[in-house]
């Protein structure tokens, strides 16, 4: 638990985000990550204490063995903007992944109910680093002493300027659970296709549909940098147990991108976004600066 400086604002985002190592003194480091719950073939676990995303890959490998996902209950948010509060914040803001996605949003809103105003929660409409991005603004923005409605704004303002785009090998693991959203036409005969998806506010959509795997991610790599715009960026590169593909992956993106990447990222996905979209997954989050 951060320790917060008086009448400062405290942020607390969720296990999803798959935030790379940062320094304490970094924005990471003034985070409260609340973990997401992961089933595995019956046996319970938090994401990041108890389960990883190797445990997960080997499970969805094995084909017979169930793994599921979910929230945190809102208990669990009551205690930790309690504690919070309790050490000096003046405020929260709860960021997290899209409601589409997850009732973790949720459960943040019934927890932060119960604080007469002083927690606000947002919903980043993405997962991965499309939503530890506009944590992160929000992190500094409140290390800069900035107010509740400003820290919202800051975490909103970094939502609005990302993209996350991603490729799997098969649809099948989005399928099952449920999390295909306007993907669902090409379930069934259509799974053969490798579809490029991204979040949205429609929750995960198809972007393009490609025939080959490399040819899938030839295409990431051009819709990534046409996110970017002219902008100057930071990307992160998101996989699961694909580091051989998220390598080559950063490595096209840092030669395209040139001068106008700022940071770059890669992270292996957790355990609870790794259940649902399988092995081999790519995702490329673009955050315009």
């Amino acid at each position: 638990m951060p320790v917060m400086a008086r009448s400062s604002v405290a942020v607390v985002t969720d296990s999803t985000a798959c935030l790379p190592p940062l320094p304490a003194t970094a924005a990471g480091g003034r985070l409260t990550v609340v973990p997401l719950a992961v089933v595995v073939n019956g046996v319970p676990g938090l994401e990041t204490v108890d389960v990883d995303s190797a445990t997960v890959a080997e499970a969805l490998n094995a084909r017979r063995v169930a793994v599921t996902t979910s929230r945190p209950a809102p208990s669990a948010f009551s205690a930790v903007y309690r504690e919070l509060l309790d050490s000096g914040a003046s405020g929260i803001l709860s960021v997290h992944l899209s409601a589409k996605l997850s009732g973790t949003y949720e459960a943040a809103c019934l927890a932060a109910a119960e604080f007469d105003g002083k927690v606000e929660v947002i919903d980043t409409q993405s997962t991965g680093m499309g939503l530890g991005f506009p944590a992160l603004a929000a992190a500094d923005a409140a290390a800069a002493g900035a107010d509740l409605a400003a820290v919202k704004a800051a975490a909103e303002d970094a939502a609005a300027r990302t993209t996350t785009l991603f490729y799997v090998d098969t649809l099948e693991f989005l399928r099952r659970g449920g999390r295909i959203g306007a993907a669902a036409a090409l379930v069934g005969t259509a799974l053969s296709v490798k579809p490029i998806l991204n979040a949205s506010e429609q929750g995960v959509v198809v972007r393009e549909k490609v025939r080959t795997a490399s040819r899938a991610l030839a295409r990431l790599v051009d819709i990534a940098v046409e996110s970017a715009g002219d902008s100057d960026v930071d990307v992160a590169v998101h996989h699961l147990v694909a580091p051989d593909r998220a390598d080559a992956l950063l490595t096209t993106l840092k030669e395209r991108l040139g001068e106008r990447l700022r940071g770059a990222y890669l992270t292996e996905v957790g355990a609870v976004v790794g259940a649902h979209v399988g092995p081999g997954m790519v995702a490329v989050v673009v955050h315009r600066v």
